[in-house]
């Protein structure tokens, strides 16, 4: 199989050849090439030693990566491409880096080293594609599997667990048996794992193709860092309303709504209130009062626990908290609801509704006509920039001022008048609105 590649990576690799160094691409760029998806980033390994590559690359601009560890990166058109060392790695001391590397001669060394078959890939024009651990076979069987034992692996490096996940949930992947049993083994060593390499992991996985069977399966090694998951997991929601647990339920909204990172991270956390809040009513079915609420400040204590940026952890709460909205019976109630929520959050709102809605018994599932309207009515509202919030009011604090209202009473009279205003009271003019109050 010939493998296309940039103009850069083969001037990286012939410099390299022509100095009587082996050179290969190597990783990702040749598992995704081989998968017929054009890589993102390309990595090169070779048989030079560190001093050696730099000295090769002098007249090049180069950023010293991390040149103990043997990684040197060129800049070329504005593009870097780490060139790393043949190496043979040492011990694992903190199950993330290994405390030193051993340069060696020879491409069979380094690949042994790798996590995942899918991974240890090399390529070049030359020799073609080397494959020692049969990872074309798992790329053409869909499945994720490590270099070697498992337990070692994943005892090397923990994050390599997420890593697995990840894989399975963005590619569509199966996870080999002894892999998956080794994940579920030593899934606590993600303890030692920093919690931003984590997320950053985790928020791949949820917005894969194939999130739905990683989340079922997997559901403890989630729980390590999110343990409010474990709960869920398995709770029993009782009424003909609900077709799943707590947990399913989840899994199957994490898997009907669009593969973006808020909406994918609002479905994972939104019904983790549920259990906290679970009660049976007179006949028997389940109840979950404010659950919204409560899973809102729980998925705000998730996401800054594992340390998300404040814009992500702000729009999954406030989504979250509210995700129990329900398309408005009339225009005059959707207007309401803009007093307090932007129109690209009734938008959004229905969009969630629709996917928790979906993962309900087929009687309860079907919201196409109140969503079909509340988009009809907010269109009309928009384009006649119809009065919804304070600053469309055509009276300020200003004026309520001038009339003898002060502190806190102005602030109430206004939103008296914005309720008058939506609901047809009185005209938005101001002199209609200062008799109205007067």
């Amino acid at each position: 199989m010939e493998i296309k590649i940039p103009a850069e990576v083969t001037q990286i690799i012939d410099i390299l050849e022509s100095a009587g160094y082996e050179a290969y691409c190597v990783g990702g760029a040749v598992r995704d090439s081989v998968m017929g998806i054009t890589p993102g980033d390309w990595d090169i390994t070779t048989s030079a030693k560190p001093y050696e590559t730099q000295e090769l690359f002098k007249d090049f601009k180069t950023v010293d990566t991390g040149l103990k560890h043997g990684t040197l990166t060129v800049i070329i058109n504005h593009k870097p491409f780490e060139i790393t060392t043949f190496r043979i790695d040492g011990e694992y001391g903190d199950n993330r880096h290994p405390e030193s590397v051993k340069f060696t001669p020879d491409l069979k060394d380094d690949l042994a080293r790798r996590d995942f078959t899918v991974n240890a890939l090399a390529y070049n024009k030359r020799t073609g594609i080397v494959d020692l651990y049969g990872g074309q076979d798992d790329i053409y069987n869909s499945i994720v599997k490590t270099v070697g034992n498992p337990d070692k692996r994943f005892n090397e490096d923990g994050l390599r667990i997420m890593r697995a996940l990840r894989f399975s949930a963005v590619l569509g992947f199966e996870i080999e048996k002894e892999t998956a049993v080794s994940i579920h083994k030593n899934k606590d060593l993600l303890k030692n794992i920093s919690v931003e390499r984590i997320s950053a992991e985790l928020t791949k996985l949820v917005c894969g193709k194939n999130a739905f069977n990683v989340l079922m399966e997997y559901s403890d090694v989630l729980s390590v860092f999110i343990p409010e998951i474990a709960p869920a997991v398995n709770f029993k929601q009782y009424g003909e309303k609900h077709a799943y647990d707590v947990w399913e339920h989840i899994c199957h909204t994490v898997d009907t709504i669009p593969q973006e990172k808020t909406l994918r991270l609002t479905m994972l956390l939104h019904d983790l209130g549920k259990v906290p809040t679970h009660a049976l009513n007179e006949k028997g079915n389940s109840t979950f009062k404010n659950h919204a609420g409560v899973g809102g400040e729980m998925a705000k204590d998730i996401l800054t626990r594992l340390k998300f940026d404040k814009k992500t952890v702000n729009r999954v709460s406030f989504l979250v908290g509210n995700h129990d909205f329900e398309p408005p019976e009339s225009k005059t109630e959707l207007k309401h609801h803009l007093k307090n929520k932007t129109p690209e959050d009734i938008r959004t709102l229905l969009t969630i509704k629709k996917s928790d809605r979906g993962a309900l018994s087929e009687k309860y599932r079907d919201i196409s006509a109140g969503t079909t309207q509340t988009l009809k009515w907010l269109r009309e509202i928009e384009e006649n920039n119809e009065c919804c919030t304070l600053k469309d009011l055509a009276v300020t604090g200003s004026d309520l001022l001038k009339q003898g209202f002060s502190g806190e009473e102005i602030g109430k009279r206004l939103d008296t008048l914005l309720d008058a205003v939506i609901e047809g009271k009185v005209e938005n003019t101001k002199s209609h609105l200062l008799t109205y109050l007067l």
